[in-house]
């Protein structure tokens, strides 16, 4: 052996640790349905995807390199924050950062005014979007005639991270007071309205440290996302503020969400098909809707929804607490859902599975169909009940709930007296206390 083979060896040693030590992530094989489903965009276009299933990630050591990387603002490409539309100078920094892999930065005390917006990827890993100041949205509605269902898209990006603190501003007092939800006065506009931020077909992706507020519809929505991590966000809105939901998650897969305070008038969070293996862990919610699996069903469609957990959360004077709703003559399934170690204080319907949701102005007609639901657990669920129902299982007559199980749930009245469950077709146990207990 030569005096040189040992270094060679140590050499190779070494840079093959270096090679493996690189992958950050297994992901098991993908598995697809056949469920369609239709997501516009802000040219126009109808995509056209599928419910994809994917498999658990093995490891995710980081998604994001800590070595030093270019930082680029939206001032050097000429954002001006003095109400004009800063959009086109958003779009060139965005560009500028995301085929560098570098970070774009929105700068501390300044607002920013932005008309409908995409930030298109793909783009080098790690690109980063650090929001420190506002952005606002433009505050004419002609601005969003070529799509109303949009403010800001990020649509396509991999390794990406959102953060630094700053706000999004919806703005969305104007869109809310024509709705027929937030007036009395008639005539009333339920037109579409946009949501505020909307993350799309995006993969490996970190949202932390961000306040949303006052958005038009939606706060933020995931829609056919894979692996997002979701930490201390704040969204607030008023309580009369119509389908401002906080958080939405559609078709999307390994969602984590925690950390968060988020006060609305609509659901803190909404979970609805095609989305699997969801964490809600520490939230606060309130006011608003509570936290809602679905609506599911609508317009006799399918809905899968598998492997949720809500798991230490605190609701506020919500009018729901932990919600199931389905419409009649959906059919799928939503099973495998934990609600765990949740605090109700002055809730008005703390445990409700709504199987004949109808959110429209005309009755809805009882239908056979419905969607399934079954192994969903309750489990130290405490406190108080502004209503005398606490605890509301209305399930279908045809497809009715199966192994739900309650465990040491005890919710009380907020101003003294009792409080009663009624549960109708639904199969459940209970163990450990349970109060108030199902009539015979």
């Amino acid at each position: 052996m030569s005096p040189q083979t040992p270094i060679i060896t140590l050499f190779m040693i070494l840079l093959a640790s270096l090679v493996l030590c690189n992958c950050s992530y297994i992901v098991e094989p993908l598995h697809q349905t056949n469920s369609e489903y239709y997501y516009p965009l802000h040219d126009g276009r109808l995509i056209k995807t599928k419910h994809q299933h994917f498999g658990h990630i093995n490891k995710l050591d980081t998604l994001f390199s800590s070595r030093s990387r270019g930082m680029i603002s939206v001032d050097d490409f000429g954002a001006k924050a003095d109400g004009s539309d800063d959009r086109e100078a958003f779009k060139k920094a965005w560009n500028e950062a995301c085929s560098k892999g570098a970070i774009l930065v929105v700068p501390k005390n300044r607002i920013y005014r932005l008309k409908p917006i995409t930030f298109s990827g793909p783009c080098q890993p790690n690109t980063t979007f650090m929001i420190y100041g506002t952005i606002e949205a433009w505050p004419q509605m002609s601005a969003y005639e070529e799509d109303r269902l949009h403010w800001i898209v990020f649509d396509s990006v991999t390794n990406f991270n959102v953060d630094g603190g700053g706000i999004f501003n919806g703005k969305g007092k104007k869109w809310w007071k024509n709705s027929c939800k937030f007036t009395n006065n008639l005539p009333c506009n339920d037109e579409p309205r946009p949501t505020a931020v909307t993350f799309y077909n995006c993969k490996n992706l970190r949202v932390k440290n961000i306040n949303f507020k006052d958005a038009q519809k939606m706060h933020v929505a995931f829609f056919r996302c894979f692996n997002v991590f979701v930490s201390n966000l704040v969204v607030t809105a008023p309580e009369n503020s119509p389908n401002t939901d906080g958080i939405h998650v559609a078709e999307s897969q390994n969602i984590d969400i925690r950390k968060s305070n988020i006060g609305t008038g609509d659901d803190c969070i909404s979970i609805i098909s095609g989305s699997k293996n969801v964490q809600v862990i520490d939230i606060t919610c309130g006011p608003g809707h509570g936290i809602s699996i679905g609506s599911l069903g609508a317009n006799n469609s399918e809905a899968e929804v598998v492997n949720v957990v809500v798991n230490r959360a605190t609701l506020t004077g919500t009018t729901n607490g932990v919600r199931i709703k389905t419409w009649q003559g959906g059919s799928g399934y939503a099973r495998n859902i934990k609600f765990m170690n949740i605090v109700m204080q002055n809730v008005t319907n703390p445990i409700i599975i709504d199987q004949y949701y109808c959110d429209q102005t005309e009755p809805c007609q009882e239908q056979d169909k419905a969607v399934q639901l079954s192994h969903v657990l309750y489990q130290n669920i405490r406190g108080t009940s502004a209503s005398t129902v606490a605890i509301k299982f209305a399930c279908s007559r045809t497809v009715p709930c199966r192994e739900i199980y309650l465990h040491d749930v005890i919710l009380e009245s907020q101003g003294g007296g009792g409080t009663t469950a009624t549960c109708e077709n639904v199969r459940y146990v209970n163990r450990g206390k349970f109060y108030p207990q199902c009539s015979p």
